[in-house]
């Protein structure tokens, strides 16, 4: 596991159109997201990239990939890392009661976090982590629909989530992994906050994903909060 403090940094192992055709609503609580938070820069990440490889294989669980950009200095900058994949991360620290971001990092549903390269860890905390609870999605290729539900005191927010769901090699040529050759899936491509739910029947419009991209989107409670509902194309 490798953590980053704010004074010190420590290394170790470790709305539509109503001509829009909606898909049927999906259970959106029947999928566990776990959100892997990793660095090609990082040299306790690869187990962690080959248990998500495993994961993704679950029709139950939306694993996403998220390259954070604090370990770029030391010699190699992720070419999937964007600043907001990081924000998201430190915007768990206070919910999840964490003194750092750290990678591997996985979140479970919002709620919970175990060190991502220990796959043992991981499928436990799988089989007790509670059920997502919130509205239902359908997705379009160019929108979702929110349905209605009890909502947390303060809206939640909706993220519209573009990944790849390829396996994709990649050499690495210095830093930490230097003359390794790292397999990634499910690499999150862009994160955007489309608005709020409030409980009411909710539809949000965005344009069509690339084709090698797949769609996810995510109801949250604000600032880190748990995740409500969650569904994929």
């Amino acid at each position: 596991m490798k953590q980053l403090t704010r004074l010190l940094i420590t290394g170790a192992a470790v709305c539509v159109m109503a001509s829009v055709s909606y898909g049927a609503s999906s259970d959106s609580r029947s999928l566990t997201v776990v959100e892997l938070f990793t660095s090609q820069g990082c040299s306790s990440c690869p187990p962690a990239n080959a248990n998500l490889i495993k994961l993704s294989k679950r029709d139950d669980v939306l694993t996403l990939s998220f390259a954070v950009t604090y370990w770029d200095y030391l010699g190699w900058k992720d070419i999937f890392d964007k600043q907001e994949f990081t924000d998201r991360q430190v915007a768990y620290e206070a919910p999840l009661h964490q003194s750092g971001p750290y990678t591997p990092q996985m979140v479970v549903n919002g709620t919970r976090t175990v060190v991502g390269n220990n796959l043992a860890d991981v499928t436990q905390l799988l089989a007790t982590v509670s059920r997502l609870k919130g509205p239902s999605i359908a997705l379009s290729q160019s929108g979702a629909r929110i349905g209605g539900g009890e909502a947390p005191r303060s809206a939640a927010d909706v993220w519209l989530i573009r990944y790849d769901p390829n396996l994709i090699n990649v050499p690495i040529a210095r830093g930490e992994n230097a003359g390794s050759t790292l397999p990634h899936t499910h690499v999150v491509h862009a994160l955007k906050h489309l608005g709020q739910w409030d409980g009411k029947p909710t539809t949000f419009d965005f344009s069509k994903a690339p084709d090698e991209l797949r769609t996810a989107i995510l109801v949250q409670e604000q600032q880190g909060g748990p995740i409500l509902a969650a569904a994929t194309d």
